[in-house]
């Protein structure tokens, strides 16, 4: 017999449906941040009943499924309506189970707490996977943790980040699809396991594990007790009810103390053979050191003193050795010969020129300024910031800024966004959410957003400005936080709202240990060159290609009368902004490039315009989901006035006083 119709089709199998990525974990870890760098800014909300908690949901970027970022819990068994929300959520009709995984977000300077909520969401069973976030914050107080052993213990994978600066995340999303059910469980008592063993034969698992409904309903979760009802009936439920109440009534304290301790005995079990941690420093010396850092008459000369360090560091030994010694020994005596024979067979000028062009070629302008003239320097700027942090004197610094930030509406803590400020712009301004208040947020963010130089635009400034005379440092840096104080102090007093107190953990003081400050540097450093060198890349290819196409002439005759009139730049300028507007280390490297073209004052007004002006467009794009579109727009229409306005100010009154800065 023929086959029929339906027999001769090709067996079609229905694709699988998309994944739900559960973020969970203890206040103030880094969900928010992961949420932000996992997921596009497509957005959707998913509403619980029973309470006014509102479930943000965003889609997956490069990945099939969806992220949810949950609010701060602390235990499974928590009575908070905002905590409860992270676990009523695994019982939400909207999230189906069988496409649900856990994603929990740990601390890696409170392991042991996160290990507790691993084993209370364990007993789900659904797939789960470990992120241990903040590793360059444990690093800095001796914490060493064993990854690879952590994960063989609980059974799952373990991924390592740090989410305020995007290091580790796309390792992440990668490592999604291998999330699979917690193999280790807490052991409880009799009666509890009795309980459990009854709860399981009545409703044997079918979506959610019954022992996690089992717990649930022993504690008398609300959520709990309305699946059960909608899932078995009134009389089941009721049935159950009465069996958690004899379980609770025959325990020596009540039932969630009781699993509490249980967790906590099993997560330090765990923690204790995985996580090593530097017993603190006894010596007396550094401990009265910790102290002179807060003192105003001992820690203004110490913080003077390490500025002093740190420039002598990254300025003279980054910006100038390493930078010429990779530049002339390096590209210029070796890789650029090399080159050159390999792309003269080429037939095409035009892609020779477009590789190798002194002026917008790929390798000069792109390749070889990022990894000869950032990478050198932002290494050791991240190695000064990992021995300032790591021996606990950032958080003194913030002690001893307290009463000065007050003074343009923040208090200490602020210290943080803006020092992250000098690391990367977009980092800083997510990071303005340790801040308290909104005034904070938005005064943090427009000061950052203004005046903060990140550290590949210092690097670069730094090369610049080491082959000047000292009066063009002092007039740059001067600016900026002559600025700072200027613009916070204004803000301060125009934005609505109150500055909170200053309330910081104090790590102990301690001496840094060399090799996990550089193995730490590297790797920001490694991920900073691979995700900005593309940039780099691109940015010359397209001034390249608008050169090529004229356009590069038509703007700067539009634009350079005015720019020339007003700030008195020479029309070269307008390359330098086009390149600052895609990445201002972008900018700033393409200045150096042109500096031949440059009178030193003009350098000088160029480098206080790439500072004050808008940085990338990423931080741009921050800024707006940050604070909002009203307050961003009103921050980047301020900052770029303000930016042309104090440009051309320092240009008119240096001319006026014969200012040459030669």
């Amino acid at each position: 017999m023929p086959p029929s119709s339906n027999d001769a089709r090709p067996d079609k199998r229905p694709e699988a449906p998309s994944p739900n990525h559960v973020l969970i974990g203890g206040m103030k870890v880094g969900k928010s941040s992961l949420y932000e760098q996992l997921t596009t800014s497509e957005m959707e909300s998913v509403a619980l009943p029973g309470t006014m908690t509102v479930i943000p949901r965003g889609r997956l970027k490069h990945h099939a499924g969806t992220v949810l970022d949950t609010p701060g819990i602390y235990s499974l068994f928590s009575t908070n309506e905002d905590e409860r929300a992270s676990r009523d959520i695994l019982l939400a009709p909207e999230i189906p189970l069988e496409t649900t995984r856990i994603v929990l977000v740990a601390d890696a300077k409170n392991l042991k707490r996160a290990i507790a909520l691993v084993l209370q969401f364990g007993e789900y069973g659904l797939p789960m996977l470990l992120v241990v976030n903040m590793i360059d914050e444990a690093a800095s107080r001796g914490i060493e943790i064993d990854y690879a052993g952590l994960s063989e213990k609980l059974g799952i994978p373990v991924a390592t980040t740090i989410a305020r600066e995007g290091i580790g995340v796309r390792e992440l999303a990668r490592t999604l699809d291998q999330a699979r059910p917690v193999s280790v469980r807490a052991e409880y008592s009799e009666r509890i396991e009795e309980f459990l063993a009854l709860v399981n034969r009545l409703m044997p698992s079918d979506g959610v594990a019954s022992r996690a409904l089992g717990l649930l309903l022993l504690t008398g979760d609300p959520a709990a007790e309305r699946y059960t009802l909608a899932k078995y009936g009134p009389g089941m439920l009721n049935q159950i009810l009465q069996l958690a109440a004899d379980a609770r009534r025959d325990g020596p304290v009540a039932v969630d103390v009781e699993l509490g301790n249980h967790y906590q005995a099993e997560a330090a079990r765990i923690a204790e053979q995985v996580q090593k941690v530097e017993p603190p420093t006894k010596s007396s010396l550094i401990l009265s050191f910790g102290d002179w850092c807060t003192q105003f008459s001992t820690g203004v000369p110490i913080a003077l003193a390490i500025l002093a360090i740190l420039y002598v560091f990254i300025g003279s030994f980054g910006a100038t050795f390493l930078v010429d010694t990779i530049s002339e020994d390096i590209f210029e005596a070796w890789l650029l010969p090399a080159l050159a024979a390999l792309i003269d067979p080429i037939p095409s000028v035009f892609i020779q020129d477009m590789l190798l062009d002194p002026d917008f070629g790929i390798f000069p302008t792109g390749i070889f300024l990022a990894l000869g003239l950032v990478m050198p320097v932002i290494f050791c700027f991240y190695v000064a910031f990992g021995f300032l942090q790591d021996s606990g004197y950032l958080a003194r610094l913030s002690i001893l800024l307290d009463r000065l930030f007050r003074l343009i509406g923040l208090n200490g803590k602020g210290v943080i966004p803006l020092v992250m400020g000098f690391s990367c712009v977009t980092m800083s301004i997510l990071t303005t959410r340790v801040l308290s208040t909104d005034k904070e947020k938005n005064i943090a963010a427009f000061l950052v957003f203004l005046c903060l130089p990140c550290a590949p635009l210092l690097a670069v400034m730094m090369v610049i400005l080491a082959r000047m005379p000292i009066s063009a440092s002092i007039t740059v840096y001067g600016l900026i936080f002559s600025q700072l104080l200027l613009a916070g102090w204004l803000a301060a007093k125009v934005l609505p709202g109150k500055r909170s107190q200053l309330i910081l953990e104090i790590p102990t003081m301690r001496l840094p240990k060399p090799w996990p400050v550089i193995r730490m540097a590297a790797k920001k450093t490694f991920f900073f060159i691979k995700e900005a060198l593309p940039i780099f890349v691109v940015a010359s290819m397209f001034v390249f290609l608008f050169q090529r196409v004229g356009g590069l002439s038509a703007l700067e005759a539009a634009l350079g009368p005015v720019i020339n009139t007003v700030m008195g730049l020479p029309e070269q300028s307008v390359q330098v902004f086009i390149k600052t507007m895609i990445r201002r280390e972008s900018g700033v490297a393409e200045l150096e490039h042109l500096s031949a073209v440059f009178t030193n004052l003009q350098i000088v007004v160029n480098l206080i315009l790439m500072i004050f002006l808008a940085p990338c467009i990423n931080a741009t794009i921050v800024l707006f989901k940050e604070r909002g579109i009203r307050a961003g727009a009103v921050i980047l229409v301020t900052v770029t006035l303000y930016a042309i306005l104090l440009g051309s100010l320092v240009n008119h009154i240096c001319r006026l006083t014969g200012v040459t800065f030669t």
